[in-house]
């Protein structure tokens, strides 16, 4: 088994707390907007919609406010005409990131981004300089409360799973991108209750950041990323140790 991504955790909790205070309902909007322009209406024949429709019902989003957002994709309704980018950088300490974001107005966004990498120490790059670390994968955090290891490392096996870590509070599931409905529905059908899931960027390798200082520095960076409303997600590679990782949220 591979080293937990620590961030991946991280960004659960601050996904369910965002989810209550009704912050995370913009974002899986236009991405639910965006999934139908490009892939239709229909969720059986289009997964990025499926998916975003699911991570809406796990925010407890209202049924109306998604079937708007759909229309809005499929031109039913007018919507705002978003565009999908990547921006890849480097935090405090060699720290890889990448920001998805949505953004109707690419100018302003890049502007604001960029901002966001010097304000907190880090720098923006050229596309490509970063995102090779990564790979896509599919990404489902069970808590570890819920499964003995050995009974859940079972299952993950039998649905399609290739990978799966753990840290204190949760296991870490991954698989290859193709297999992700698959093994969505595997887990779904052993009776797993998978607390968040994602298509998203893991890295290949980890960075690991000793120095408290820096480690803040790198938090404060992704963080006020995925503060930034037209930010979808943020992946970095940083391995900060549990004890330090306390501090910085304590």
């Amino acid at each position: 088994m591979s080293g937990h991504s620590k961030w991946a955790t991280i960004k659960h909790k601050k996904g369910a707390l965002d989810a209550k205070r009704g912050k995370v309902f913009t974002k899986i909007i236009r991405e639910i907007t965006v999934a139908a322009r490009e892939g239709g209406g229909n969720q059986d024949a289009n997964p990025r919609l499926r998916l975003a429709v699911q991570k809406a019902k796990d925010a407890n989003m209202p049924a109306d406010n998604i079937d708007r957002a759909i229309k809005k994709g499929t031109g039913e309704l007018e919507g705002v005409s978003y565009e999908n980018i990547s921006f890849e950088g480097y935090a405090p300490g060699g720290v890889a990131v990448i920001a998805d974001v949505l953004t109707d107005n690419r100018n302003r966004t890049t502007s604001e981004v960029r901002s966001i990498f010097t304000k907190r120490g880090g720098n923006m790059a050229g596309a490509g300089s970063v995102a090779f670390q990564f790979e896509k994968k599919g990404v489902f955090m069970v808590k570890r409360s819920d499964f003995k290891e050995e009974d859940l490392f079972n299952i993950v096996l039998d649905v399609g799973a290739d990978d799966m870590t753990s840290d204190e509070e949760f296991y870490e599931v991954t698989c290859p991108p193709q297999d992700f409905d698959k093994v969505r529905t595997g887990l779904l059908k052993a009776k797993v209750k998978v607390e968040s899931s994602e298509l998203g960027m893991m890295p290949k390798n980890t960075v690991k950041v000793e120095d408290p200082e820096t480690a803040k520095k790198v938090m404060n960076l992704v963080n006020d990323l995925e503060d930034h409303d037209d930010v979808q997600n943020v992946y970095t590679n940083f391995d900060i140790p549990d004890e330090i990782l306390k501090q910085i949220e304590g």
